[in-house]
Formats: C-alpha cells, structure tokens, sequence
C-alpha cells in the first residue's frame, strides 16, 4: 500500500470523524436533556456503575480476589467517608480509596 492511500484512508476517517460530530451538534440543539428518556438513560447508567462496582467489590477477579471481603469493604466506606468529608468531590473518594486498599493491603496481606 502506497503512502498516499494511507493518506487517502486517515483523511476519509477524518472527515467521517467530523461529518458526525457536526450532525450532533445540528441534532442537539432539539433534544430535551431533562426529558423523560435521558432521565431514564441516566439512571440505567448509573446502576449499571453500581452494578459493576458491587460485583468487584463482592466477586472480584484477577488480583483484586487476592484482597479480603473485609479490606475491600473497608476501603469503599474510606473512599465513601472521604467523599462526603470533601464536599462530595469524586477526586477525593477514588483517591481515598485507591490509597486505603492499597495500604491495607500491603500491610494486611
């Protein structure tokens, strides 16, 4: 394949890429986030997050298996307290409980 049909290729990607965006932004301008609908997508996609994150939390795979029931429990309530306690910042809670299983469990473990 020559360098100018790569060229060709990444430039039709390109303006495949923008054709849609600009659509969305035509097609945006009408819809109704506080509709009925998007309520429901938003809710669907957060139990969905909810969902996920029990089952790591319950039935975790891989190394996090490695880790107690009651370390991983410990650091959901940490990350839990630190986002409350830092005005529900979400950067506060991931860290938090990122760092509290991590020391639990190299120091548990």
């Amino acid at each position: 394949m020559s360098t100018e049909s790569l060229w060709l290729i990444v430039l039709a990607c390109a303006a495949a890429t923008f054709i849609w965006r600009a659509l969305g932004v035509v097609v945006v301008k009408r819809i109704d986030a506080q509709g009925a609908f998007f309520q429901w997508v938003n809710c669907v996609s957060y139990a969905m997050v909810a969902g996920l994150i029990f089952r790591m939390i319950v039935m975790p795979e891989s190394d996090l298996a490695a880790v107690s029931l009651t370390t991983r429990i410990a650091a959901v309530a940490i990350a839990f307290g630190a986002y409350f306690l830092f005005k529900q910042r979400l950067v506060a809670g991931v860290l938090a409980g990122g760092l509290s299983m991590s020391a639990m469990a190299a120091w548990l473990g």
